[in-house]
Order: C-alpha cells, then structure tokens, then sequence
C-alpha cells in the first residue's frame, strides 16, 4: 500500500471546554457536541484538553482499576464513532498498561485508536503531584495524521527542551499540546514565554489548547493560543469562556502557516483575577449540584464583593444575603448591606442575633463566672452567625460563602466555626487590598458573561470606611494588625516570596512587627486546614500551594537579630 501524500491543508477544531472529574459519560456528551460543531465547519481534526475524557485533575481516582477501565472503554466507544467520515479526534485520558498509569493523549480516526502518546514530564511541584499517581512516558515520537508528522507534547512536556526536541529530530512538522494549565495571575505571559522557546529551539508552529472551567480550588482560564513557526502569534481563542475554535493551517516554503484563526481580547490583571473567582465560583456550586448560595451581607468590603461576584457567577435569583445584627453593628453598617442588596435584586433577610448570643451566654454563665468578658465572647457572636447561616444552608440546600480574605486567613484573624463556616470562599487568595481594588472595579466594569447588573453594586462608602469586625464597641481591624497596606506588603514577603525575616525587615518594615506577623502566620495553620476551599489566584495559595506543618516550632533566627 502507498503511503497517504501529506495533506497541504488542516483544519484544526480547538474545543476550549468544560469537563467535569469523575463524569465520562458527561464528558462525552460535550465531546461529541464539540465534535459535530467542529464537523459543521469542516474539521480534520478536533483537540480536547488533557486528560479530557476523565476531567482534570483526577488525583487519586486514578489509582482505582475500575475508573482506568471506564476511561478506557470511553475511549474506544469514542474511537468507532469516528468511522463516519468526520473529524479525528485527539483527546486526553489516563491509560492503565502493564500495571502503570500514564497521563495519555490519543488519535482517534477512522474507527479506532490510531495511537497513543504518554506525557514524559510529570510536574511534581505547586498544585501538581503527578509523580505520585502516574508513570512518566518515553521520548514522544510524532503521530501520522493525513500524512502529517503531528508532535503532541503534553503540558509540561514544552516547559522543558527535551520532548519538542525529540519531536523535532524525529520529523514532527507541527506541535499541538493539550493542557489542564490553572490560572493564577500572570500565568498568560509565562505560557507564552514557554511556548516561544519551543518555537524558536524547534522551528515548528505551535497549537496551545488549555482546558476551561473549574475544579475545587482550580480555575482554568482556557486563554488557548497558537504560535506560527516565526513566532508570531497565530491566533487567540478568549479567556474564561467555551469555545470550539477554527484554525486553518496552510503547508508554505517554511512549513504550516496558519491563515485563519480567532483573535480575542484577554483579560489581564485584576478583572482577570476577578473573572476567575467569578468562574471558580459558578463551577463548584453548579458541579457539586448546590441549588444556589446564601451568605452574611456585613456591611464590610469583603462580604460586599463576595456578594457582588455571587450574583454575578449565579444570577441573584440563586443568591440569599442575611443580615445578622448585634449590638455593635452599626447604623452604617446597616445602610451599606442595604444598599448592596438592593442594588444587586437579592434576596435580603435580617436575623437579629441577639437572642442566641445571650442565650449562649446564660449557658455558659456558670462556667465563666468570675472571668472578664473578652475575646471568647466576642468570637460567640461570630459562632452564633455562623450556626444560623449554616442552618439556613441545611434547611433550603444553598451552600454557605465564606468571606475571609487571605490577610485574615493569614494571620488568623478570623474565628474557627464562625465567620470562617461555610462550603467555599471566591476570595480566599485576595489580600485585602486586592479585595478593595476588585470591589472599586467591579463598580464600574463586569466581566462577559456575567450575570449581575451593570454599574456600581458596591456602596461607596463601604470602600472608604475602615475595615471593622464590629464584635465589640468602635472595633476597628487595625486595633490588632497592622494597617493592610504594610500587612499585605510584610505577607507577600513571607507567604509568596518565603523571605527571611531580615529580607522583610530591610524592605523598611518594623522588626517587630514582623517578627508577630511571622508568629501568628504559624499559629494560623490549624485554621486554615479547616477553612473551606476557594479560588486558587495568586502563585501560592495555602492549601495546594503552601503546605506547611500545623506543630512547627520554627522561627527565622533572623527575627532574633536587631536591626543592627
């Protein structure tokens, strides 16, 4: 048999889409939408994103012989359909052989599997463990498809030389890379810069095809985009949105050229990190089948925008807002949860605490009898809120929001099964001056697709008026941190940098204060293992991130110097 003449033409479908972990037969469902949309515009082939038909990432239910052989026969359902003369597909699953699991991509054309490539690099660092469930692959060969050599690295395998080199060598004409690559801010500009290494070192043009959507802490952002053999941007498919893109590739003097292609604006900076923990939001209420959220409305910044972000991710008819007054809550703080609940159409209900306050008082009483009213009581108010908010969720299935920031979470200001309860946090990784710039912008700009009103959601006096938990009377946050600026600037060195103290200290910070934000970060540890999940923005998160051991008796010997 001759072999196929090499095809001068590709059109390439891109299906930047939403899968779901655990949910083949879901997952199938899409791919096959994606498919027939790829067809009607007459795809040769269509790309998912890695580890597609399983969702991304499946951690530990790879381990489990019955979910490897359900992905598996998945596959090859998938692989006969492709015998109707549509487009081929390649498409990411885990493929258990000879008692190893790779992270596997896969052809799939003319009615069966045309060949399988394993993912070489394992990223084992951040929010990647792969060396724990899977086997690295060997050195990727490219694949035949109409008679073109298609390299198909995975993910990591392009933060490395090795892999698209090999591809090179071997005869690969064009690169097409699956990813599940999670947002954080700035990660737009470390892909490309990535991507166009392998460009320059390999001479190849490049397809970069990111999964999009959510998953427990994870936002993928899609953003997917290509790169011609000169490096010069091919094309740009959106960020934070489903798409199946078209992408014409045309064989020229120097290879395949891309002549047709999206061109879509990104998001960038804060109303990137906004957009995310709006999806990141919108992902894991639907996913997890919550009928809609409900949360405590302060008056404060952080609930405001918890709120604002809630509505936008759900719509305000899936969104209940409570006011919980005690004493100390102020007429201000009153007007300003109003205001955002009118504003934004939600549901908006008081519940006077007092009642259970006092009447966890009075059970207590002769316990405490002979001790000062402090801190305990203060923290019975938060708990009394968050028993009332969570019987709310249990009654009529909203999941709780959460709504520390990760100032508080950081240094523990925030009471354990109070303020802290509930089933998700959309700002978990914004400091607090983070939370103040995103609830300014949301005032006036929201992103596509977004499901709040237009214009300003947020009271303005809510963005001026300094941060209070209101536990007792003229509580102000600054009476036992420093003001958020400095907090959030000393906790950037210690949490995202992992500076020493000195290092901090030298930035202009007093010794002292950091030498106690440094104590009470450690201390906070067993409250943050506690917390409830939340949008994954900046590089280091605490959780996935940052793991740090809850009995840790360190302390930088740096802190013990003086300045001197």
């Amino acid at each position: 048999m001759n072999p196929e003449p090499p095809a001068n033409r590709l059109v390439i479908g891109l299906a930047q889409i939403d899968c779901t972990v655990g949910d083949i037969s879901g997952n199938l469902s899409r791919l096959r939408a994606a498919r027939a949309e790829a067809a009607a515009f007459g795809a040769d082939l269509v790309m998912f994103s890695e580890l597609f038909i399983a969702g991304y990432p499946p951690e530990d239910l790879v381990l489990k012989p019955a979910f490897l052989e359900a992905c598996r026969s998945a596959c090859e359902e998938i692989a006969t359909e492709t015998g109707d003369g549509g487009p081929a597909i390649l498409v990411g699953l885990p493929w258990g052989e000879n008692g190893h699991c790779y992270n596997a991509y896969a052809l799939l054309d003319k009615g069966r599997i045309e060949a399988v490539r394993f993912k070489t690099d394992l990223p084992n660092y951040g929010v990647f463990d792969e060396k724990r469930v899977f086997t690295p692959g060997s050195m990727p060969g490219p694949v035949s498809f109409k008679g073109v050599r298609i390299g198909i690295p995975i993910c990591e395998d392009i933060w490395g030389p090795d892999p698209v080199e090999c591809i090179a060598e071997t005869g690969g004409e064009i690169l097409l890379v699956p990813n599940g690559s999670p947002y954080w801010r700035g990660k737009t500009n470390e892909r490309l810069s990535v991507a166009v290494a392998r460009v320059v070192e390999s001479k190849l043009p490049l397809v970069y095809l990111n999964q999009f959507g959510g998953q427990d802490e994870l936002v993928f952002d899609g953003a997917s985009f290509g790169l011609n053999s000169d490096s010069s941007l091919a094309f740009q498919l959106p960020a934070f949105s489903e798409m199946v893109g078209k992408t014409v590739w045309e064989r020229g003097p120097k290879g395949f050229v891309c002549v047709e292609g999206p061109r879509s604006e990104i998001e960038e900076g804060d109303e990137a990190d906004y957009a995310a923990c709006v999806l990141g939001l919108r992902e894991y209420v639907n996913k997890n089948g919550f009928p809609g959220v409900v949360m405590g409305l302060s008056g404060g910044i952080d609930s405001a925008l918890c709120a604002a972000m809630a509505i936008d991710a759900l719509g305000p008819g899936r969104v209940h807002c409570l006011m919980l007054p005690y004493c100390f809550t102020s007429n201000e703080s009153l007007k300003d949860a109003e205001h955002c609940a009118r504003e934004l159409g939600v549901r908006y209900d008081i519940l006077p605490v007092a009642p259970a306050v006092e009447g966890f008082e009075r059970v207590l009483a002769p316990i405490f009898k002979g001790t000062n009213r402090g801190i305990t009581e203060e923290n019975i108010q938060s708990r009394a809120r968050g028993t009332l908010l969570m019987s709310v969720s249990n009654k009529f299935g909203p999941m709780l929001v959460t709504t520390g920031n990760k100032s508080e979470m950081s240094v523990g200001y925030a009471t354990i099964y109070g303020d802290m309860n509930g089933g998700f946090n959309p700002i978990k990784d914004l400091y607090k001056m983070e939370v103040f710039r995103l609830a300014e912008l949301r005032n006036r700009w929201k992103p596509k697709g977004a499901l709040g009103p237009d214009g300003e959601v947020i009271a303005p006096n809510i963005l001026i008026k300094p941060p209070s938990a209101e536990l007792r009377e003229n509580q102000k946050d600054q009476d036992s941190l420093p003001p958020y600026e400095v907090l959030d600037a000393i906790l950037e060195g210690l949490v995202e940098k992992e500076m020493r103290v000195a290092d901090v200290v030298a930035q202009g910070h007093d010794i002292e204060t950091v030498k106690k934000i440094e104590r009470l970060l450690y201390l906070a540890e067993y409250k943050r293992r506690q917390s409830a999940p939340g949008v994954k923005v900046t590089k280091k998160n605490f959780g996935r991130d940052r793991r740090y051991p809850i009995v840790n008796w360190f302390r930088d010997p740096g802190a013990c110097r003086s300045k001197d």
